[in-house]
C-alpha cells in the first residue's frame, strides 16, 4: 500500500527517493522529498502517454477510392495521416501533366530537396530528368510523375513496409485516373513495388502489366549523378521508351 502511494506522488511530478538500506530505524523508506523551489510543493501532473494511432491498410484504400479526379486525389493525399506526415516538411505531391503523351513516372520517394520545396525531382535531380525528356523531345508538360511516398522519412531511410503500403492506394489511384500506355519507373523502390524488377540486372527490361500498361524500370537521376558511367545505359532505355510510344 504504502509503494503504491509513493507511485502515485511520482505520477504527480514528486520527486522521492527510496533507499534499499536505510540508516534509520525504520524499514521502509528514509525521505520523501518535494521538487520545489519554494515553500510550496509542485502540483505539477504528469499526463498519461496517449496510445500511438496507426491508420489502417484499409481505410488507406477506402480514402483513396473516393476522389473521382486527380485534383480531388491531391487533395485526398495532401489531408491523408500517414505515419512519415509529421515528421516530413512538406507532402510532396504528384506531378501533373497538362498536355499528356501517354508516359508516366513514377519514381522513388521524395528526397531532400523536394521535400523542402513540395516538389517531386527537384534540384539536381530534377535538372538532369529535365534533360533526359529534353532529349527525346518531351518535358513535364506531357509527362506526369508520381513518387511512391509523398512524404519523405527521417534522414532519408528506407520506408517501411507499412509506411509504403499506405502510400500505395494513393498511387494506384493516380496511375488508374492518368490511365498511361507506359510507365518508366526511377529508382529501385517503384520497380520493385510495380514490376517486381531487381535494379540493376532487369534495368531497361520491358514487362506487361496485368492492366496492359507497359512498365520500363530505369536508374533514378541521383544514381546517374553518382555514377555517370550508367548514363548510357539510361539513355538506350529512353530512347526505347519513345519508340514504345509510338507502338503502344
Amino acid at each position: 500500500m504504502y509503494v503504491e502511494e509513493l507511485r502515485d506522488l511520482l505520477q504527480c511530478g514528486v520527486k522521492w527517493e527510496l533507499n534499499e538500506h536505510p540508516t534509520t530505524n525504520t524499514d521502509t523508506v528514509s525521505k520523501i522529498q518535494p521538487q520545489t523551489t519554494t515553500n510550496k510543493m509542485s502540483t505539477t501532473v504528469v499526463p498519461p502517454i496517449a496510445p500511438v494511432q496507426t491508420i489502417s491498410q484499409s481505410t488507406a484504400v477506402a480514402m483513396a477510392a473516393r476522389p473521382n479526379d486527380i485534383d480531388a486525389l491531391c487533395r485526398m493525399i495532401a489531408e491523408f495521416g500517414h505515419p512519415l506526415r509529421d515528421s516530413a516538411t512538406n507532402v510532396v505531391l504528384p506531378s501533373i501533366a497538362t498536355n499528356p503523351n501517354g508516359l508516366v513516372i513514377v519514381t522513388d520517394m521524395p528526397g531532400a530537396d523536394d521535400d523542402a520545396t513540395g516538389k517531386i525531382l527537384s534540384g539536381q535531380s530534377g535538372e538532369l530528368m529535365d534533360k533526359m525528356l529534353a532529349a527525346i523531345g518531351m518535358s513535364r508538360d506531357n509527362v506526369s510523375i508520381i513518387p511512391m511516398l509523398f512524404w519523405r522519412t527521417p534522414g532519408g531511410r528506407g520506408p517501411s513496409r507499412n509506411e509504403t503500403d499506405l502510400a500505395r492506394p494513393f498511387v494506384d489511384k493516380a496511375i488508374e485516373m492518368l490511365a498511361p500506355r507506359v510507365i518508366l519507373t526511377m529508382g529501385t523502390l517503384p520497380a520493385t513495388e510495380l514490376g517486381n524488377i531487381q535494379l540493376a540486372r532487369d534495368h531497361g527490361t520491358v514487362i506487361d502489366l496485368a492492366n496492359g500498361i507497359k512498365l520500363v524500370a530505369m536508374y533514378h537521376p541521383n544514381y546517374l549523378i553518382l555514377k555517370p558511367t550508367a548514363k548510357r545505359d539510361a539513355w538506350t532505355t529512353l530512347q526505347n521508351i519513345q519508340k514504345l510510344l509510338k507502338t503502344v
